[in-house]
């Protein structure tokens, strides 16, 4: 079928890129004399802070689709522990010899070759609209995980913002207008797979599906990233990091009053209720919840 050829396209992405060890060592080195202080990681921040109240010491984390290790790099550097995964680890297994990580693991996320509940967490951020077949690896995340998964992607508008709702009602016997109106509504990667957005409803489904108890949605603007945002200096190019951080204001100014739905959905999906602390400090942090009724015909 489609998706095993977009496994292999998946897994041969990377390597387009950067083919060999020594490019890819070079990469490395190359993040690392630009330190932390250049607009690409300015706005990386921007997802990995939604998954600070979650982290600690004996936590243990998997990242999935964590093509780079970044993700498991920036858990371990707050205290968790972590096993960052991808298809294919020619680059985690750099990663890993550069200690960027710890551990990692060749992992299609839609069979995961872990025991049930293995981990407390398990980050999905930015990969999810890459898979094949996304749900899949939804119910395998969910099986691995103790506590609860973190799924960080761009949502889907059209549910959270009334006239696009409304035009798609209005236009959805005619696809032609339609599609004309909604331009990305099927989009697809070279590698073959469909561009999956999420939605709040979506994850509401998924839970209530499997009688789980609780969702955390934040939504953030962090997509202003530009080809170059990897060696500015935030301070030295001071007029493009301002413009930005214009535009982030702006943006989130109108996300506080509802007036657009934000660019990234940040959800977690708990399986157990959390303690009432963690759920201030998420509070605090901007996430609302939503509180899945018991089915009553649950059996156990």
């Amino acid at each position: 079928m489609y998706h095993h050829q977009s496994y292999q396209k998946h897994g041969n992405w990377y390597n387009q890129y950067f083919p060999g060890k020594e490019s890819k060592t070079n990469y490395y080195k190359e993040k690392r004399s630009l330190g932390t202080k250049t607009i690409a990681h300015w706005l990386q921040n921007i997802f990995f802070k939604c998954i600070d109240p979650l982290l600690g010491e004996n936590r243990y984390w998997l990242t999935v689709g964590d093509a780079y290790g970044f993700d498991a790099q920036y858990i371990e550097s707050r205290g968790s522990m972590a096993m960052a995964t991808d298809l294919n680890v020619d680059f985690l297994t750099v990663a890993r010899e550069e200690g960027i990580i710890t551990r990692y693991r060749a992992e299609n996320a839609e069979q995961l070759n872990f025991p049930d509940e293995n981990f407390d967490y398990v980050l999905c951020k930015e990969s999810y609209h890459h898979f094949p077949r996304p749900y899949a690896a939804l119910y395998e995340m969910i099986r691995v995980a103790k506590e609860g998964i973190v799924i960080i992607e761009p949502q889907d508008p059209v549910t959270k913002i009334p006239i696009l709702l409304w035009l798609f009602n209005l236009f959805k016997t005619n696809p032609r207008i339609l599609n004309r109106i909604w331009k990305n509504r099927f989009s697809y990667e070279p590698v073959g797979n469909f561009v999956y957005k999420v939605s709040e409803r979506e994850f509401e489904k998924f839970a209530a599906g499997l009688n789980l108890p609780m969702l955390a949605f934040k939504r953030i603007n962090p997509n202003f990233y530009f080809k170059g945002a990897e060696v500015l200096d935030q301070k030295k190019y001071s007029a493009s990091f301002i413009k930005i951080k214009v535009k982030k204001a702006l943006m989130d100014i109108l996300l506080k009053c509802r007036l657009t739905p934000g660019q990234v959905l940040c959800t977690v999906v708990f399986k157990t209720v959390p303690e009432d602390s963690l759920l201030q400090q998420m509070k605090a942090e901007g996430y609302h919840f939503i509180h899945i009724p018991v089915n009553p015909y649950a059996v156990g």
